[in-house]
């Protein structure tokens, strides 16, 4: 095999896996019951506020950003792009099933933090992942890396995805107050976790895992 071909294999492997660690992210929050990750915790909140179906809202913002990327970021999309937008859902829906419907686990306070833990790494992990494949990411994760483009480095990605993050945390809530809804349906300590620590796990992980996985 050449060399071209086996690189484009491990870039491959590394944006499958690391779409499959977000999914398995998502699949942790939802069972950990702590909270959703802090972009779904906007979308949430605006969506109550329109009173609109959450999976349109959230295409109608994802086709947004998608936009901005495409104007600001275009080398952000690839077929990681596409199969990140459609995959992770079903395998987070995937993972929920196995544990609740096929092992039918008793979700335990424990396990609920154990969940919630594994949450936090699989994000971190999957996004670094598939950022490093540089086969195309999410329209969200570009965000901290426009920021990151547009202010030539001064603020760095792990910054940038914080503020990116607790941003949309914060529209979210105000969307949600404005609705007259209880907060507890969209943010929880585990998109508090999320907001503040993804975006140095995401940076720890590009360091320490997928960019040497990809010298090697």
């Amino acid at each position: 095999m050449k060399t071209s071909d086996k690189m484009l294999a491990k870039r491959t492997v590394m944006m499958v896996a690391g779409i499959a660690f977000i999914s398995m992210c998502v699949g942790s929050y939802r069972l950990s019951g702590f909270g959703v990750d802090a972009f779904t915790c906007m979308n949430l909140g605006i969506s109550g506020f329109l009173d609109m179906q959450f999976g349109t809202w959230q295409l109608i913002m994802n086709a947004a950003i998608l936009v901005v990327v495409c104007l600001l970021a275009r080398e952000c999309i690839g077929a990681g792009t596409i199969v990140n937008m459609v995959c992770v859902g079903y395998g987070a829906d995937l993972i929920c099933f196995l544990v609740q419907d096929v092992a039918h686990i008793e979700m335990t306070l424990p396990l609920r933090i154990g969940a919630l833990a594994l949450g936090c790494v699989f994000a971190g992990l999957g996004v670094a992942l598939y950022m490093a494949a540089k086969m195309g990411i999410a329209p969200y994760d570009s965000v901290a890396v426009i920021l990151e483009k547009i202010t030539r480095g001064k603020l760095k990605f792990q910054y940038a995805r914080v503020l990116s993050d607790v941003t949309v945390v914060i529209v979210g809530v105000v969307f949600c107050l404005a609705a007259g809804d209880p907060l507890w349906m969209i943010i929880g300590i585990g998109t508090i976790c999320n907001a503040l620590f993804n975006g140095p796990l995401i940076q720890f992980f590009r360091v320490h895992v997928s960019e040497p996985i990809l010298r090697k």
